[in-house]
């Protein structure tokens, strides 16, 4: 189904348009997060990621905050379980790599965590609820 998947890395300027896109529908529309959730101050001075299927239409996206905390994962629906996640935490785990973070950081719905733990993030303390979703913080370290 996904065929030729692109990632772009780059500035909220570069990735605004299809993150943006790509966050309402998974958050807003499928999960119900209030809208006012999915904007903030921080995107601005993200580095961000876009998977592109091999049409150019934007399917997945995730970000990287200053702080090494990964943060807004989703994928469209169609292209979830064909490994358009796997190579967004990939892209921004390499950037995180690049910039001499000691470890990377993320809240993950609780429903994914085997998906981080096959990428090597290491759970942590106890489930929380963020924006009605049960999450935990997870943890993988980028340094031997």
């Amino acid at each position: 189904m996904t065929g030729q998947i692109r990632i772009v890395v780059g500035d909220w300027n570069l990735c605004k348009g299809p993150a943006m896109a790509i966050r309402y529908e998974v958050f807003v529309e499928e999960q119900r997060v209030p809208p006012e959730l999915e904007m903030d101050h921080e995107d601005a001075h993200c580095v961000h990621a876009v998977a592109y299927d091999e049409l150019g239409a934007p399917i997945g996206t995730g970000r990287l905050l200053r702080d090494a905390h990964i943060g807004r994962m989703a994928v469209r629906a169609p292209y979830r379980g064909a490994g358009v996640g796997s190579r967004l935490l990939t892209a921004l785990v390499d950037e995180a790599k690049a910039r001499n973070y000691p470890e990377v950081v993320l809240l993950a719905q609780v429903h994914a965590r085997a998906f981080y733990e096959a990428h090597h993030f290491v759970a942590e303390g106890e489930p929380c609820m963020e924006a009605g979703i049960l999450h935990i913080t997870m943890r993988r370290a980028l340094t031997a």
